[in-house]
This record gives structure tokens, sequence and C-alpha cells, in this order.
């Protein structure tokens, strides 16, 4: 469902903390509130301390409500799971994040279903577990899935350890930056050697190397960063402080080095990777061949301008060719150890990209032919490619799909491609058939000093398992789709202009024109003015962001008048509304038999009036009001009565639907919704019918006949019905009716007074303190009185002027419905007797009721 903002709370409710605190301890959910930690630097998510688990999470996760430990430290193996990654996107995203996870470590085994969502500093998370639920098949699958994934990952963990490791020991001078202030990720010990012991790792290269300031390093790291265009330098003189001795003149050393661009799996640059050796001593060599160059230029001058040093100058000129000799020796015994050190590191880089999980291969020249390929390459080709033949010979079936003429371009243009999610159709020897995958890929150019073209690195990724997660969510909206056409509630979709973007076939019955004729039109057009006007004032709210639920009479057209109950739900992303969804029920039959209790009422008040005005037609009056009463209670009887079989028929319906239902439809959050909404309703309505059936009883009940009834053993079973409250509750009931040994009463309606009093002493205990309660009877001449007094929450006066309204309830912690207190005080009064309260906010309750003891 989307995002909502929460209303306002009505102003007979509890006070939003302790609303809070109350939701919070009764949820069937797990919740949790987490505070980030982060790390050195102040700037990333590097763990979470759990704030507060309601008693749901305590039993499902088997912890304290505020464990000591972290959430790294309890739980180890969340980072590898990808539940650690999903928390800390959450957080930093500010937007409502849903997660499902099968989670087998740390003592756990469970399905968890995760929401997540920052509120402020602290990240609130809702979980259920349906590991007691049976599992289906898509639950299954991914749980298989995600035990793949982790294995997947542990092995990535493996290569990335021996990755480093190779690294590590590389006779280069290799190190990583991350992020665009190229931040030292990773230093092997030859470039370490470059400042000693100055710390590097963690640090930005301007922070850490601040001598290269002036000098063009930054320069380029930046440009690779934002351009992703490889950078080699030839003996490039960098000038460091190698000693850490803060000198003004630094030494002067020359590099061959290479800066190349390093990609997220999402394509987007996230680092640089630098390859560089120390070149100096041959440059410095070139430079002494070149300053004796000079020399025997300078020799030969002086040759031709003097034969009388002739021979002082050839000695001179024999014994500097000697040097260079000796030099030239030198030189190339240089080149030749730096030409093996650097077969070396092409055979490391060569070994590091057999270990990468994606396929890569390196095609050479025009004809693109195998210059290197992975094992990853290898089983995705099925073991086809063979060095120096092309791709075209070794995969002819890809050349009509068009990859042969993409890697042409590539060659001829020099420019890089990449293609995201295309479909490969690769023959498989095995079956003799093509299979189709689907894949992202990269075809980069391969350069050499001169900037031209030699060849093509290809690396691919296998994709095809995205795109049917892709291709599965959007047939379950399509299966979605279905449902909403299925039931008979009005729902759609309102955008920001006011015009529907989606509506259910119920729409049809009710507007006469096929529901997708009425798509972009709007909701003053197809409800018509005077309706519009009804619902304007709650299309800008829901247009606000509020969330509402209200009824409304929406006259559509003269002959077409419904009173209906709607839900509107806002769309919001990143805090700004986009529309809402609008669930329409219609209500008319039920305000219609609402509306004519009213009446009645109405008629009741007035014969009430005319009592009081003329007392000689008391008689008459009287007789009109029971009449009136008996048709009250004939009305309401019958309405209940004539209702429950259409509600069954609605609830009958409703478990065909689910019935009816594929799986995966019944197990999407927005279908359980919907469906439970529609279960809810059902429910509160058959609850309603069975209420007004007892209040229709009440009338017959005024003629039950009195009889002697044993006050205390009447007091004693209806203790021990409630002996059950009592123990949960630890509560306490003192019974003080000696005075009053038996009465004259009805025993039915005597039995049912002194159990509902009873009974919400109990319910409505303070939660600070175990429930007290006293009943006590006296008889005074001709009448029983009974008190019930409690050290329960207490009421204010305003809430004592409310007590006995039907259906009326005043706390909504625990369950009720409205009605017992009701009709004790219509059985108290029907028998001639007063019920009254005195009651004290936060000290408790005190009920009297006199009835009449008959003889």
């Amino acid at each position: 469902m989307p995002d909502s903002q929460p209303s306002a709370l009505p102003p007979d409710l509890p006070a939003s903390e302790d609303l809070l605190r109350v939701l919070l301890d009764i949820s069937q959910s797990g919740v949790m509130l987490m505070r980030p930690v982060y790390d050195a630097a102040g700037t990333a998510v590097a763990d979470f301390h759990l704030e507060h688990l309601n008693p749901a999470a305590q039993q499902m996760l088997r912890l304290p409500q505020r464990p000591a430990e972290s959430f790294r430290t309890i739980y180890p193996t969340a980072e590898a799971a990808g539940v650690f990654a999903f928390y800390r996107d959450a957080f930093l995203s500010d937007q409502t994040a849903r997660r499902e996870n099968n989670y087998q470590h740390d003592g756990l085994d469970g399905y968890y279903l995760l929401v997540a969502r920052r509120q402020g500093e602290v990240l609130v998370v809702s979980f259920t577990d349906t590991n007691d639920q049976p599992r289906t098949a898509t639950e299954q699958a991914l749980r298989a899935s995600q035990v793949r994934e982790l294995d997947a990952r542990a092995e990535v963990e493996r290569e990335r350890e021996q990755l480093e490791l190779l690294l590590h020991d590389a006779p280069a001078m290799i190190c990583v930056f991350e992020g665009p202030e190229h931040v030292f990720g990773f230093v092997n010990p030859p470039y370490q050697a470059l400042v000693g012991p100055r710390p590097l790792l963690g640090r930005a290269i301007a922070e850490a190397m601040p001598e290269l300031a002036g000098q063009p390093i930054f320069d380029l790291l930046d440009n690779v960063y934002r351009t992703g265009e490889t950078f080699r330098a030839n003996e490039m003189l960098v000038q460091l402080d190698h000693d850490n001795e803060g000198r003004q003149e630094l030494e002067k050393r020359y590099y061959n080095f290479i800066y190349q661009a390093r990609h997220a799996r999402t394509g987007a640059i996230n680092g640089i990777f630098v390859f560089a050796y120390d070149v100096t001593p041959q440059v410095l060599a070139r430079q002494q061949v070149q300053e004796l160059n000079e020399e025997l230029a300078a020799i030969n001058e002086e040759l031709r301008a003097s034969n009388d040093e002739f021979l002082n100058a050839n000695t001179a000129l024999t014994h500097a060719q000697q040097e260079l000799h000796l030099l030239n020796q030198e030189l190339e015994t240089r080149v030749s150890a730096r030409t093996r050190e650097l077969q070396q590191q092409q055979a490391l880089l060569r070994q590091v990209l057999r270990q990468v999980p994606a396929s890569i291969a390196t095609l050479a020249g025009p004809e693109h032919r195998y210059s290197f390929f992975n094992e990853p390459y290898q089983q995705l080709t099925a073991q086809r490619p063979r060095l120096g033949r092309t791709v075209a010979e070794t995969l002819p079936e890809v050349v009509a799909q068009g990859f042969v003429g993409r890697l042409d371009e590539v060659y001829l243009t020099g420019q890089p491609f990449e293609a995201k999610e295309a479909l490969l159709e690769l023959f498989d020897p095995g079956t003799g058939k093509t299979k189709p995958i689907y894949v992202d890929f990269v075809y980069q150019p391969l350069r050499d000093d001169d900037g031209q073209t030699t060849g093509i690195l290809a690396f691919i990724v296998d994709s095809t398992a995205k795109v049917h997660a892709r291709q599965a969510a959007e047939a379950a909206a399509q299966r979605l789709r279905l449902l909403t056409d299925a039931l008979p509630v009005l729902i759609s979709y309102i955008d920001v202009e006011r015009r529907y973007r989606f509506m259910n076939h119920a729409y049809r019955a009710w507007f006469n024109q096929d529901p997708a004729r009425l798509l972009g039109l709007p909701v003053r057009e197809v409800v018509g003015e005077a309706a519009y006007a009804n619902a304007r004032g709650y299309i800008d709210r829901a247009l606000a962001g509020e969330r509402l639920a209200f009824e409304a009479r929406m006259p559509y057209r003269k002959d077409f008048v419904r009173h209906i109950h709607t839900d509107y739900i806002p769309d919001e992303k990143n805090g700004e509304v986009r529309g809402f969804y609008a669930l329409v029920t219609d209500i008319t039959d039920q305000v219609e038999a609402r509306e004519q209790v009213q009446e009645l009422n109405e008629e009741l008040a007035a014969i009430n009036e005319e009592m009081l005005a003329a007392n000689e037609e008391l008689r008459d009056t009287n007789d009109r009001l029971s009449y009136t009463n008996v048709d009250l209670d004939t009305f309401v009887y019958t309405a209940s009565h004539d209702l429950k079989a259409p509600i069954a028929n609605i609830e009958g319906l409703l478990l065909a639907l689910e019935e009816q239902l594929p799986e995966p439809v019944r197990q999407d959050a927005d279908v359980t919704h919907l469906l439970g909404l529609m279960r809810g309703s059902v429910d509160r309505f058959q609850r309603t019918l069975v209420h007004l059936t007892d209040v229709s009883k009440l009338q017959q009940a005024h003629a039950e006949p009195a009889e002697t009834v044993a006050l205390l053993a009447l007091v004693e079973s209806v203790q021990l019905d409630l002996a059950p409250a009592l123990a949960a509750t630890h509560g306490q009931l003192v019974i003080d009716v000696a005075e009053c040994p038996t009465v004259r009463f009805s025993p039915k309606n005597l039995r049912s007074i002194v159990y509902n009093l009873l009974s919400n002493a109990i319910k409505y205990h303070a939660p600070t303190r175990p429930p007290r309660v006293l009943l006590r009877a006296t008889c005074p001449a001709g009448q029983v009185r009974l008190e019930v007094q409690d050290n329960g929450l207490g009421l204010s006066p305003a809430e004592q002027s409310k007590l006995f309204v039907m259906f009326r309830r005043l706390h909504t912690h625990v369950e009720g419905t409205g009605v017992g207190l009701y009709m004790v005080k219509r059985m108290v009064e029907n028998a001639g007797g007063t019920i009254q309260v005195a009651s004290t906010p936060g000290a408790g309750t005190i009920f009297t009721v006199l009835l009449p003891n008959r003889a």
C-alpha cells in the first residue's frame, strides 16, 4: 500500500503516546526501533542499536526488550544475507522499504516479511514471521534462492579475499580509490612504501598526500572518475615527501601508471583502480646517456677547432665510449628485468580476471579473435571458445542477433557500448537447441600507446533471473486487476488533476458505461455536479496527504442516489502526493434502516413530550408508546433477521473468492489487505445484528416473572464465570450480601445485571494495579440495593453522561460492543428501578442499583 500521513486522533481517544504503547504491546507483528551507529569518520552507518522491541518481536527473535549488544553483533550473518544493507538503505533513503527474507542463521529459521521506514533519527521496522504457516511454492523457491544467494556471496567473498592477497603480494604498486574524494580503500605494501609509515587507508588522497597539490595527479583522478576514460602515464614526474620529513624541495621520481575506473553492478563509477611502477632508474640512465651524447658533441666541436688537441680528445672520446657501453649494458639489464616484471604482472592480471564472477573475454583485431577468456565465459558459451578463433566462427548463432555487428562498430569508432537485459540466444550442444537468456554487457575498446584500437574487452553479466522476476511481478499486477474487477466494491485511482487513472469493473453498474471510457475524465464529469460538491472537501484533504474514511449521501443522478462508505488512501513518494486510491462501499440499505429507526425514535420523543404536557392523556399516550416500542422492537428484530441471510451470502461469496484466487495472488500484500477489510466489515455487521436482536428482546424481558432468588448462590455462579478474567488480572472479588439472603426478581435479568457490572469492573481495571471489586447488597424497605465498587480507570463527568448510550464505547484498548450497560439500564428501568454512577478518574467507580423487592 502507498505511504500515508498519520491522521489526527479523535478527541475521545487516549493520548497518542499511550495509544502507541498499547498498539506496540498488542500488535501481532514484531516492531523494532533501531538507532544507527556511525563509523569513526561519522559519515557511514556501520551498525544499529536495538532501542526497543515490542512483545511480538521479543517472542519471535527471543530477545529482551532492549538488547545490550548491537544488531551486527547479535546477527553476524545479516550483512552476507543482505538484511543489514536493507536496513541501512531504508534509513538513508527516508522512504518505506519492503523485503521478503528467508533467514536461517544466528539461531533463527524463518521466512520474514520486513517493512522499514526512518522516523527522525530512528529506523522503525515492522516484521512478521510466517514460519508457522504453510509455505507456498513461491516462498519455498525464494527460500532456496536465498540459500543459493548466500552461498554465492560466500564464494564471492572468498574470491575477493584471494584477489586482495594476490594484489598484496604483487611486485607493482597497486591501490584502489573509492568515491569522488578518492579515498584509499586498498593499498598494497609497494604502494605504502612510497610514503613509509604515513597512514593512507580510509583517507582521501588530498588529505594523505598534500604535497601533490599543484601537480596534475588530482585533476587526472577527477577526470577518470567523471568520464570513466582510462588514463595511462609514461615516465610522469611525481614529487612526494617519501621520508615524511616535511621538506620543501621534494624528491623527483618518474612513474609509469594506469588509472582505470571501477564500476558498480549498476554501471555507475564508484572508484579507481591504480597500477604503477617506478621507472626512475631508466629515466635517469637515459638522461645520463643524453648528457654523455652532449659531451661527445662538444668534444667533436673541440676536435674540429683544434688539431693540436686531437690525441687528448680522442683518448677522452674512447673513455666516454667505454663508459657509454657500460651504461648501455646496465640499461639493457634493467630493461630486461623490467620486461620480466611486466610479464609477471600481466600473468597476475590474467589470473585475477579468471577469478572475477562475471564473464570476461578479450578480442584481438578487427576479426575479433579470442586472446583471453575466463571460466564464467566458458560456462556461458558451453566451452566452445578457443584462443585465436573468431567470435563468428565460435558462436555463429550470435551473428544474426547483431552482436558481431556491434563489435565491428565499437572497433571502428573506438566508442564503448553498453546494453541492459539484452536477449541472447546461445546454442546448447547438449540439447541441440538454442537457450534464451538475458545479459547486461559492455564492449570496451582496448588501445595501444598511440591510442589506436587493437581489440575489445567484453564484460558480460547474466541478468536472466532479474528479468524473470520483473516479468513475474507484472503478471501478478495483471492478476490483481482481475481480482479488483471481481469485487463488488468500487475501487479507483485519482491523480492530482482529479482525473480517474484506474477503475474496476464495479463502476460499470453505477454509471452505465465501460470503465475504460471513463479513464482520464475528471471526477466532476463522471459523478456529476451534485455528488462532486459533496465529495470535493474530502478530495482536497486526500490530495493534501490525509487518509480518510467517511460516509456521505451522493446524488449521482435524479434517479440514482446512494449512501456510501468511502476510504481515501493517498499515494505518496518522496513526500509528494501523486494521487489517491478510493474504495467505495454501498451502504444505502443500512443507512435507510438507520433513518427509519431514527424517525421512530423522534416519534417516541414527541410522544414523551405530549405525556409531560397533558397529564389527562397519560394512559392513551402510554398505550401509544407501548405500541410504538413494540413496533420499534418488531422492526429491529425483523431488520436484523432479514439482513442475516444477505450478509451470510456475502460471507460465503467472500470465502469462495478466496478459494478461487491463485496462491501467489492471495499472498500479495494489497490483496490480503483488501480481503481483510472485507472480512472485518462482514464480522462487524454480524455482531451488530446480534446486538440488535438482544436489544429487541428487552421488551419481552420486561414481563419476566419474579421469583425468590438466593442472592449469594447467584453471585457465586457469576464469580465462577469470571474466574479466568480474575486470574489473568490477579484480581480480587469481595462479596457482602449477608443482609439480603433472598430477593424477589427475575433470576435471568438479575444475573445479567450482576454479570455485566462485575465483568466491566474487571475488564476496565487500571494497568498499574490489579483490580479489587466489592459487591455489597442491602435491603431497605421494599427494595434491593446493589453496589459494585472498583479501583479501576474511573470516568470523567463528560464520559459518565455517555455511559448508557447504546453502541457507545469510552475505552477501546479492550474488546467490547457498548451494549452491556445499555441493556442493564433498560432491564433496571423496565422493572421500575434506577441505576446511578459515581466515579473519579484514576481512582475508581461505584455503580448503585435500586430494584423493587417484589412480594
